[in-house]
């Protein structure tokens, strides 16, 4: 198994937290895109696949229809997508995801966060090089097609990897393969139960456990935030 299996094994019952996280984050998400893109799934393919998610993730309907209309809402003035990087103490890169309505509480969270677990707050891009963008797509498993088949059909789409897992097939791509990758899966019938994007650190750090557990309040602290849609590090995992 590649580097995107192994991270992903790792990070499985970690994602989100909560319930409640995980549909504040999955309603910033379906804001944004129908901000962007109009509430119309037919004519929005990443709304498309975002209702899937919510489906997949068991999200209230009602949820889903009130983060569709904050964005059509004539008082709302949007979510803007913020990134923040830093290194942790003990030299672990920390890559933030933020959406959020007002940039100066969410630095000055994000920061202070930092300050008060030993690490720093850098500048927008100075640790980007460090994880690779990608894009994740769950879909059902398709009969009489075989794992090896799927990966042939979808290589020139910039996919990556292929997991089974149950009853599904776990599709790792180039974070910009996105849009044509689902266009893909969609033209050919197969049926996507959720998407999202992640972070792949490029090499992992091993850390001692009373450093993790230092390291895991920092994370925790800024997973908390009302403001942040994701965490991403590049402190290697605690073996099974």
């Amino acid at each position: 198994m590649g580097r995107a299996f192994e991270y992903r094994k790792a990070r499985k019952m970690k994602r989100w937290g909560n319930m409640a996280r995980v549909f504040t984050k999955l309603g910033k998400e379906i804001t944004i895109a129908v901000k962007s893109s109009g509430a119309d799934p037919e004519t929005n393919p990443r709304l498309r696949v975002l209702m899937q998610t919510a489906k997949k993730e068991n999200m209230p309907k009602e949820n889903v229809e009130r983060a569709v209309k904050k964005a059509t809402s004539k008082d709302f003035t949007d979510y803007k997508e913020v990134n923040y990087e830093g290194y942790g103490p003990y030299g672990i890169a920390v890559f933030v995801e933020t959406a959020t309505d007002n940039t100066t509480r969410t630095v000055a969270n994000i920061r202070s966060y930092f300050n008060k677990y030993g690490g720093s707050l850098g500048t927008s891009g100075s640790l980007e090089f460090l994880f690779d963008h990608k894009s994740i797509f769950h879909i059902t498993k398709p009969d009489g097609v075989s794992l090896d088949d799927l990966e042939l059909e979808l290589i020139d789409y910039g996919v990556e990897e292929l997991e089974e897992d149950d009853s599904e097939i776990i599709i790792y791509g180039e974070f910009s393969q996105n849009a044509a990758i689902q266009k893909y899966l969609e033209d050919s019938g197969y049926e996507i139960t959720s998407s999202e994007f992640v972070r792949i650190p490029n090499d992992q750090k091993t850390v001692t456990s009373a450093q993790r557990e230092t390291l895991e309040k920092l994370i925790e602290k800024i997973e908390e935030d009302e403001d942040v849609q994701n965490v991403f590090h590049n402190m290697k995992e605690e073996d099974e």
